[in-house]
């Protein structure tokens, strides 16, 4: 019986590893290098990213040159947290951060121009580095005690 149990479980365990597999396509292992939060700030500048956005909790970037209700929110508290994986597909491809819902997306029905002609490599782990410390997962909420 032992040996059964056994046997099924080691079955269940492949079967699930074998499912994990993304594919040709997946970013399975990739890892990024480490970007300077001071230099994203910078970039986020320079890129004019500004223009249309605001950082939950960073002072001293220039305003927005948009309508306030078109203005898009990054960071602050959220029911999920963005991966790092979702803010960099956010910043090269928006398109798809905003067809799949991505948590901690405040979107406004813009249209974000692509910048990927313009920016580097560089300047987007950057931008990623300093917006991912600005989300914050919302506390569980508390439900009251029945006794």
């Amino acid at each position: 019986m032992k040996t059964d149990i056994r046997l099924y479980s080691a079955l269940l365990t492949l079967a699930l590893l074998t499912g994990c597999d993304l594919g040709p396509k997946s970013g399975r292992g990739f890892v990024f290098p480490e970007g300077d939060l001071a230099r994203g700030q910078k970039a986020f500048v320079d890129l004019k990213c500004f223009e249309c956005h605001r950082v939950d909790g960073v002072t001293g970037l220039p305003p927005p040159a948009v309508a306030p209700e078109k203005i898009v929110l990054l960071g602050g508290e959220v029911a999920t947290v963005r991966t790092y994986g979702a803010l960099v597909t956010a910043v090269i491809h928006p398109a798809q951060a905003q067809t799949t819902g991505a948590p901690g997306l405040d979107r406004k029905d813009a249209v974000m121009p692509s910048v990927n002609e313009t920016m580097t490599v560089a300047q987007m782990l950057d931008i990623v580095t300093f917006l991912h410390p600005r989300y914050r997962k919302l506390p569980p909420p508390e439900y009251p005690v029945v006794p």
